[in-house]
Parts: structure tokens; sequence; C-alpha cells
């Protein structure tokens, strides 16, 4: 049998089998599994004194290095020898409970916010504790799990669901990574086919025909400050949390530079400033109060305007289920569109472009210089006279 056949570039490069688990082979039982998440996990396979199959897990790579790994391998091969019984040795301590998996898991995610994990731990008390907290995450099967998520999808939660199962499988990847399970059974849950789906219906938005005669609704209205806030994000292709987070340190000129960590992609993304929309700027900064936030709260300008405030200014001019304020991204993307303006440009402008695999980067100043001519046509177009 060959020995020591892989390589650090062999381990380095190693992916997924197409989202299935993949093993690499070292010899003498090593092995380097790559699991469906893209995480690296080594492990030994052996046979007991009664000649069954085992698996041993070893510790995660690159934090055990392929050196280590062997060396690893070849102290479990000498207890073999000697007669010992590597269930122990592999498991290391005892496995913990999907309880205990949970709140060590959360516990350390400092770089969520509270109240997303709240929202996890909560789903887990609700929907996994009941059946599954007191179980080792060890004997956690795919059908166990099924078990627990299919009273969810059968009262209509289709979305939920799959969300509970992917932070369900966030947990047992920790749980795998720190030798308490060998596996996840998580990850082989396909929400595409295992839960049902709802017809999805996006958001109310107007037809181009329809958009100037809701601006001359609007402009019967005062210039408080939701009215403003619906016209820049008219003249910006943003979403609206994007918009009403929206602080003046972010405004750089002519472009509004949205940090990552706001962003739903999570890059940091560039947004010119037509003419129109800095000249709303200049209103609303007579207006700020100080606050560091562009579009403050009425109450305190220590946060930021309702979430509410654009949609319930829709809904009294008149225009409830006709249009939202997330429905303008696709009245700008509908009017670049049927105007013949390049896709790449209108979709980098809407913060779809995804991370380019050849290059390895993301820029978010790409087609800055187009961008910014596309929107200024189209505030040219949303506010011409007449």
């Amino acid at each position: 049998m060959a020995i020591n056949t892989l390589t650090d570039a062999d381990c380095r490069k190693a992916t997924s089998n197409d989202g299935k688990l993949r093993k690499l082979f070292d010899g003498h039982g090593l092995m380097l599994a790559v699991l469906p998440s893209g995480n690296k996990v080594w492990r030994m396979a052996y046979r007991n004194s009664a000649g069954k199959q085992q698996t041993a897990v070893i510790g995660p790579y690159p934090l055990i290095s392929l050196k280590d790994a062997r060396e690893r391998r070849d102290a479990l091969r000498l207890k073999l020898i000697d007669g010992q019984d590597l269930k122990i040795t592999a498991k290391g301590k005892p496995s913990v409970s999907l309880d205990a998996a949970t709140a060590s898991y959360w516990d350390g995610r400092a770089d969520l916010t509270d109240g997303y994990k709240t929202n996890a731990r909560r789903a887990h008390e609700m929907y996994l504790a009941p059946t599954l907290g007191k179980v080792l995450v060890r004997d956690i099967t795919k059908d166990m799990l099924m078990d627990a998520l299919r009273p969810m999808d059968a009262a209509g939660l289709t979305v939920y669901v799959r969300r509970v199962r992917m932070w369900a499988s966030q947990v047992l990847e920790w749980a795998v990574q720190h030798g308490h399970c060998d596996s996840n059974p998580a990850s082989s849950i396909n929400s595409k086919v295992a839960f049902s789906r709802k017809k999805r219906v996006g958001f109310a938005h107007l037809p181009l025909a329809d958009v100037h005669p809701f601006l001359e609704r609007l402009a019967l209205e005062e210039d408080i400050q939701s009215v403003l806030a619906c016209k820049l994000l008219a003249l910006t292709w943003t979403r609206t949390d994007e918009l009403r987070r929206m602080t003046w340190e972010e405004i750089e000129g002519d472009v509004w530079r949205i940090p990552g960590k706001r962003m739903k992609v999570g890059r940091e993304h560039l947004v010119p400033l037509s003419s129109q929309a800095l000249e709303l700027l200049e209103e609303m900064k007579t207006r700020s109060r100080g606050s560091k936030y562009v579009f403050p709260n009425d109450r305190t300008g220590s946060r930021p305007m309702s979430e509410n405030a654009i949609l319930y200014l829709i809904h009294r001019i008149g225009f409830k289920g006709k249009m939202t304020g997330h429905g303008w991204r696709k009245v700008g993307s509908t009017w670049a569109n049927e105007n013949e303006y390049n896709a790449d440009h209108v979709e980098m402008q809407l913060a779809h472009t995804e991370k380019d695999d050849v290059r390895g980067t993301y820029n978010s100043a790409e087609y800055l210089k187009q961008r910014r001519v596309m929107l200024q046509d189209f505030a040219e177009w949303l506010f011409k006279a007449g």
C-alpha cells in the first residue's frame, strides 16, 4: 500500500465534490475529508479488534498540518498495535448535547449582532431543543433533523425552516471542527428539494408609465423627511435599509460609500450621486440637528428613521399595494434596460454583481464613470419638467 501520497499543495487546493463529501487518501487509513461546506478535517479509517470498520477524527486542516496529521496517525496505529480501543481516544472528550453545542457556537460569534444571535437561539429553543436538545451531537442523524424540521414546513414556515436548517448546520459544523462528532448531517439536507416553496411575490413597483403621476402626487406633500428620503431612494437604486442608515461620513463629494457591513452581500458599495441627489442632501444637511444620520429618527437623532417611514408615506398618498420603497430598484432597472444601458452597469449599480472568481477581487468602484452617467440620465428623466 502506498503511503504519504498527499502533498501540501494537494491539501491546500482540495475542494468539495460539487457539494458532496470528498476524501483524499494518504495511506495507512489517513484521509483529508473535504466537507460539503468546504471545511477540511483529518480522519483515520481503521478496524477495531472485532474487525469492524471505524473512523477516528484527528482534527481540522490547516490547524493540523499534513506533517502533524501523519504523526498523529502513526501514534494511533501504535495504540492499535497495543490493543487499545481508539473509539475513546478518537472522541477524546465526551460528545456534547445539541443544546450545549448551540450555546458554545453562538457565544463565540462575536462578529454578529446580539439581535441576530438571539433569533438563532430562539429558533433552536422553539423547534430543535424539544426533541434534540439533550441528544449528543454525535448521535444526531439526518432523519432526526428532518423529523424536527418537517412540522415547520407543514405549518407554512417555508422560509424560516430553511433558516433554522442553516443555523443548525453551522452549529454542527462547529461540533465537527471541535471533534464532538464526525459529520454534519444538516449539510446533507437539500433545502431546495426537502422543503416546500411558496409562490414568490416581488416587491410592488410601478410600471414606468405610472412613475410621473406618482411623483406629481408626491409633489403635493410638504418636503418632510420621508418625502425627501423617498426621492433619494429613487435616485440611488439602493435598498431602504441602506438609505435610512446612511450617515454623513459616508458621503464623499459626489459619491456615497456604503460600508460592506451594511450591504446585503457584505461588500462595500459605491453609489454615484446625481446633481438632484446632491441637492436633496444639501436640504437634509440643514435639518440634521447634529445627528450622524442623514435621515434621523423623528424622536431622537441617535437612531435612524423608522424602517416603515417611506412605506407609510406611499400608503398615505394612495399607492398601497402598487409601490414600495424597494420598488424603486425595479423601476430603475426596468428604465435602464428599456433604454439599452449596459446590463453589467445596471447589475453593478444594484449591487448584484458577484465576486469575480478569476480576478479574486470585488471592485466597488467598477463602472463608476458609466454608472454616474446612467444615474444622472435617470434623474433627468425622473424629474423632467412637464
